[in-house]
């Protein structure tokens, strides 16, 4: 079973936006992984300009991956 803890939606317009926001919503991340030391981060693009940042138990902690879909 996969458990999503906390997640972000992203929902952009530009490549800079996405760059922006998307290292904006991993670094609220990470310092919510830090606090249990538990979970990593997926980031998935849902479709065109919209993206989810989320803890995940299905990534190690101090790890971040991208999910294709």
């Amino acid at each position: 079973m996969t458990a999503q803890l906390e997640s972000i939606d992203i929902y952009v317009t530009s490549r800079r936006a996405l760059d922006e926001r998307l290292d904006e919503a991993v670094k609220n991340l990470q310092e919510l992984a830090l606090r249990t030391g538990k979970h990593g981060i997926l980031v998935a693009r849902n479709q065109p300009g919209h993206y989810t940042a989320a803890l995940s138990d299905q990534v190690p902690f101090g790890i971040t991956r991208e999910l294709l879909r």
